[in-house]
Parts: structure tokens; sequence; C-alpha cells
């Protein structure tokens, strides 16, 4: 029954019954029932007067090829009768959003409206028909199941994936990509072009400056002549300002520099509130790439060298950002031919937490944790702009013209997650992860990005994918066991070993379907088997009795190490399709529509608010919280660092790529503290860390801006 005013007698509107969320009732409990009743006045005050109604899935098809909002060509893959059979099955399964804000994101994000943009023309259902039947590519089975995997909330492909397929006038199917530049103006040059083509086709995108010469380093031998890395960023901040999507938002942009990068003290002081203007960044983001050799240094209050990447290209061959800092240092540092100056490790470390306190920034990449657990021959040297891809990259090589001499390897982010409440509850693990595992190859062959030929060419090479998570606190809370626990622990490790095996089985029977391995298989650690060592040595069992028991209760058989054998002899001899299969990316939107907390983050409030456009606020309640569990909801400032990280390195030696981690911080953190959780995240094997947030950053102590670029 509708909520109405006292005094008026009106039926409040479902912003109003949505805000009530943010006010406990007379006996002090949140008011759930108030958000139910905004999401059911949300449709039937808006949602349906704004629909264009259609006697049948037929008639509604043929309409919107007819007047050009669908692609003709994804439909004619299929027999008519079954696209419309599957409309009609959707129409049947009896989808609901779950809060207002998961209705309120899909209208007024994801759906297909009118031309005048003032009627709708798709229902969630029918959006997940057109996604089902792009990334099927006439495959009926395949079609009906990963319909089925989104209906049910399994799967839910990444913003660009959900929002584009099917439709005529479209974008990209992926928004997040890294480009390498390299020590020449050519390549500088056309990274600035990639980024204006990319960002005007709502992509963010991450570059690495690790190899460009410092600050005075010569030019055709000239000393003192070169400028360093900040010119080049001011080029690419404008470059993300001016191709800023016709206005609808700022293009997204992040820089990689390493932290023996003779300019990395400059690189950070242009995130300084106090900055000059001549140098100050106001919209890139920033990501500093740190080795092993930086914490010892630090450790042992040595000097720390910064040498110069002109000197190691010239003497070594290789691009800085190709070498290995950790097992060159001793070497470089005794070679008089390589130019160095020198900074106290420790007060490197003291900037770098000012800059975070101040700004959130830089992430941090641990370079050498990165590299021992990559699978792949080659070296990683960056990641994107919400620091969850690691992927090899190679250099291209341009004419003056800027056409390529020779096309490089760069990197585009095929991403989707799974919500881990959900395949839990499926009884069906395998069955979702090969369907994930599938649409996302999809995606990455789908996606030519002819603006940039080094990003179409890494797709054909690698076929590489990110398979993320997401609702892991929402899971949790909703099986009484506390974030950071023994018990979550236990059960993260165990379901991300779960979803490796899976993914991996996928991509090897995608192999044999196809007889076709990715570009270098023969040289990883897949085709000699040593990836497969730390599952075939010693099984891998619950180490509490209530995993155990979730587990079981999920039907849900572990891997046994009998199982690892026989997949490791499959890969081995037929392959596998996928360079990279996981990635967990820190889940936005996606999350909402798809009631579910954010990656595997804990939750950031109970009653988290988001600020939507000219709407102001809508409210959001953590997904399975009711007034009787409450105490299973500590939010991420509460919980803290430590249990973060813990959680991370569970879930990270399962994962070939990256997980995006936000750190927490109470109001009375000290840089000395920020120091802390970055060292106790490196000694736990973390990969990356994305942005450092302090309760004195959110006004409002609960919104937290998600990744730009995925929009995820």
């Amino acid at each position: 029954m509708a909520t109405t005013d006292t005094l008026s007698g009106a039926t409040l509107d479902y912003h109003a019954l949505n805000a009530m969320l943010n006010l406990y009732d007379a006996s002090g409990r949140i008011q759930f029932e108030q958000d139910h009743e905004a999401t059911r006045q949300f449709f039937l005050q808006h949602v349906q007067p704004s629909s264009v109604p259609f006697s049948s899935a037929a008639e509604r098809l043929r309409y919107l090829v007819a007047e050009g909002y669908y692609e003709a060509e994804v439909l004619n893959q299929y027999p008519f009768s079954f696209v419309c059979a599957l409309h009609d099955e959707a129409d049947a399964f009896g989808f609901r959003f779950h809060t207002f804000l998961g209705a309120w994101k899909f209208y007024t994000s994801y759906t297909l409206k009118t031309f005048d943009g003032k009627r709708y023309l798709e229902t969630f259902e029918q959006r997940a028909c057109m996604v089902a039947l792009t990334l099927a590519r006439g495959d009926m089975t395949l079609a009906r199941t990963l319909l089925q995997e989104m209906l049910s909330g399994r799967f839910q492909p990444a913003t660009p994936t959900f929002l584009n397929c099917g439709k005529q006038q479209r974008g990209e199917l992926v928004s997040c990509f890294l480009l390498r530049i390299e020590d020449n103006m050519e390549s500088i040059g056309r990274a600035v072009n990639s980024a204006l083509q990319l960002s005007r086709r709502g992509g963010g995108v991450a570059l690495l400056l690790s190899n460009l010469r410092e600050a005075g380093a010569p030019i055709k031998r000239i000393e003192n002549q070169c400028s360093g890395v900040i010119p080049v960023m001011k080029m690419l901040e404008d470059a993300f300002s001016y191709a800023n999507q016709l206005g609808a938002r700022q293009g997204a942009g992040a820089v990689w520099l390493h932290a023996h990068h003779p300019d990395i003290l400059r690189f950070l002081d242009t995130k300084r509130e106090n900055a000059d203007e001549k140098i100050r960044i106001k919209t890139l983001s920033l990501g500093v790439v740190i080795p092993d050799i930086t914490f010892q240094l630090a450790k042992e209050n040595r000097p720390m060298a910064l040498f110069s990447p002109y000197d190691v290209e010239r003497i070594y061959g290789q691009a800085f950002g190709d070498i290995s800092v950790s097992e060159k240092y001793e070497e470089m540092l005794a070679d008089d031919r390589i130019r160095k100056t020198f900074i106290q490790p420790r007060d490197f470390f003291q900037t770098l937490a000012e800059i975070q306190f101040e700004s959130g920034y830089p992430y941090i990449m641990y370079e050498d944790s990165v590299n021992r657990s990559n699978p792949i021959q080659g070296r990683i040297n960056m990641s994107n702009l919400c620091s969850e891809i690691l992927q090899v990259n190679s250099a291209s090589e341009f004419h003056d013209d800027l056409s390529y001499r020779r096309v490089g390897k760069d990197i585009s982010c095929n991403l989707g997650s799974l919500n881990i409440a959900h395949a839990m509850d499926s009884r069906n693990l395998a069955q979702t992860v090969e369907a994930a595992v599938r649409a996302l190859t999809a995606v990455s062959e789908m996606s030519e990005i002819g603006s940039v030929p080094s990003v179409a060419e890494g797709n054909r090479r690698s076929h590489a994918i990110g398979l993320g998570q997401m609702n892991l606190h929402g899971y949790l809370a909703r099986e009484g066991i506390a974030y950071g626990s023994p018990e979550a622990l236990d059960f993260t490790n165990l379901y991300f070993y779960c979803v490796t095996f899976h993914a991996l089985r996928t991509s090897n029977l995608i192999a044999q379907e196809r007889q076709q391995r990715f570009e270098g298989f023969e040289q990883s650690h897949y085709a000699n088997g040593d990836y497969f060592a730390k599952y075939i040595d010693r099984a891998w069992q619950p180490r509490t009795a209530r995993a155990a028991r979730l587990f079981a209760d999920a039907g849900i058989a572990l891997p046994t190490q009998q199982d690892w054998r026989q997949l490791r002899d499959a890969v081995m001899a037929q392959g596998l399709y996928n360079q990279n299969l996981q990635a967990i990316p820190p889940t936005g939107s996606i999350s909402y529509i798809n009631h579910a907390t954010s990656s595997i983050h804990p939750i950031v409030s109970r009653i988290e608010i988001r600020k939507e456009g000219k709407t102001g606020r809508v409210y959001y309640p953590a997904p399975f919280m009711t007034n009787e569990n409450l105490e299973f909801y500590q939010d991420a400032y509460q919980i803290g660092p430590e249990a973060i990280i813990n959680t991370y390195a569970e879930a990270t030696q399962h994962v070939d790529q990256g997980l995006s981690l936000t750190l927490f911080f109470r109001d009375d953190v000290t840089t000395r503290d920020i120091n802390r959780a970055q060292i106790y995240a490196w000694k736990k094997g973390i990969k990356t860390l994305y942005y450092i947030r302090l309760r004195q950053m959110a006004l409002q102590g609960t919104e937290v801006q998600g990744c730009v670029s995925c929009a995820l």
C-alpha cells in the first residue's frame, strides 16, 4: 500500500519514499519497506507511463529494427521465431529490482530510449535479451544460457557491454584501455592522438610514462634539453578535457611512473593542494610502480637511486619499463654510464602518504609481486585507471608521419562480474563461470578499436578477459559471517580457488573447439605445467567447518588434486584460448542493478548515499540487510585496512591479474598509518592499491566515487 502524507493525504513520490531509508521509524528501525514502495511507485508513476507499448515481441522487434534502434545483424543470426520466444521467456522469468536505486540506475543509464530521450523502449529483461543475443553470436543454446545467468543475477556484463549490445546507435563494448609510450616524439604524439580517439568514444585510458627520459636529459646528445614527464602529463590532461564525450562527462585518464624514475617527486608534487599551477594536475589520475628494492632500501635506510631511462635504454637496449629494477639495481648502481640521482626512500614513502592523505592518489602497483605471479612471458609495467588490469604489453614503432612501422600490443579491459551470492545459490558454479568466460571472450573478439591498431592487435593476439566478482560482503552477512573473520577468509580463498579452476577449464575447452591458443602460450607457465604446481602439490581444503558447510550446502564440489592434474594435462596438450582470465574491478553501477555490494570490498555505509545528476540524493540499502542482522554490516572505515588486505590476499593468490583494492581509514589516521598499511599490503602479496579513502574526505560519510573509466 502506498505511503501517504498525513497532512495532505497525497501519495508520496518515489524520491520521497526512497529518502525515508535514511530515517528511522518510531521504534528505531530502518524503513526498508519504504524503499520497496519507492520502487513500486517509480514504475507506476514514471516507467509505465513513459514506456512505448507494443502488442507482442515480434511487433516490437520489427519496429526497433525498422526505425534504426536495433542492429538487424544481431537478430539475423537467429531464426526470428527463436528471438521472439527468447523475449517471451525473459518476460515470464519474474525479474524484479530489489531496490529503488537499482531500478533508477537502469532506466536512467542503460535502457534504450526514443531518439528524443523521452520514452523507454526496453525493460531490463529485454536489454538482457539483446546482450545475450549479441554475445552468443548465433549460438541459441549459449544465448539462452546467458539470458538465464543475467536474469538470475549470477552474471552481469560491465557497463559498456550491457549498455551497447545490439543497439544500432552505440558505443564500444569496452571503455577502458592501457597504452604504453616510448621515449620518442612519434610515440608521444601517437599516444596523445590515441587518448583523444578513445576518450571521445567514452573510454578511460591509462598510459605508461616510465620509459620517457627525465627532465634535463639530453636530446640528440645535447645536454639539459628534455623537459621530463610533466609537460606530457599536461598535454594528456588537455586531451582528456577536450575529448569530453560531447560534454557528457570529463574524459578519464591515468598515468603511471616508476618509483625509480628521476622525475618521481615532481610527478607526485603535481597532486599537492598547493602545487604551482604550471605543474598542477587536476583531473588526471596518478599511479606509481614500486619494486621490492624500494622497500628493502627503506628498511636498510640506504639512499634510493633514481636511474635515467635514457641511459638505461641506451645501455641495455630495453625500455626502462621493461627492466626489473630490483634485479638490476646493484648492477645499474655500479655502472658509471648510467646517470643517477639519490633520494631517501623513507622520505619517498612519507611523500607518498602525504599526497595520498591530500588527494587519495597515487594508485600503487607492487611491480615484483605482480610479475612473480605473472604466468605469461614478458614484463607487466603498469595498470589501468582502476588498478585491476595487469597484462604484458609490447612497444609499437612509428614512421615520421605517425603511421605504424610495427604494431605493438596494447590492452583493453574486457570485463564482467559474477554475483557471489547468486553464483553460490545456483548450485552450478561451473556453468555460471563457463557462460561468463564465453561471453567475455566474445567481447574481446568483437572489440575492434580501429582508431588505435595496437589495442586491436592486443585483443587479436591475447583474447584476454577480466572475470570479476561482487557481493562478497553481502553474501557473508546474509550467511551470518563477519567480513574479515577466519570463516570469511576461508570462504574467500575457496571460492576463488573454484572459480579459477572452472575459468581455466573453460578456456581450455574453447582452445580445443577452435584449435587455437593465445599467442605466446608456448612460452607461458601454463604450457610447461609450472602454473599448476601449487594446486597439485597440496590439497586445498577448508580451514573452518563453517566454510566447508557453505560449499556442501550449495552442492559445489571443491576441485581435487586429481582434477587439477587432469586439467594441467589438458592445458599442456591443447592450450588456453585466453591469455588472462580474471580481474576484480571496483563494480559500481552494475552492483546497484544487481543488488550487490561492490567488488569484494566491505560496504562504505549501511545506507549509501549517491548523488545522481540533477536528481540529488538517492539512498541504497546494503544487500540482504535487515533490522535483525545489522551487526554483520560494519562499514569499511570500521573494519579497517588490515581485514580488507587479508581478504584480498586470500583472493589474490588465485587471480592471474589484479584486484582493485581501496584502503579506508578513520578520521584520526596519520601518514604513518598509511605507510604501515602499504607495507602490510606488500608483505601480504597484494598486487595493486587503488584509492586511499579517509572518512573525512567523504563529506557525507558515505559517498565514494567508482571507476570513472569503466563505469562498472
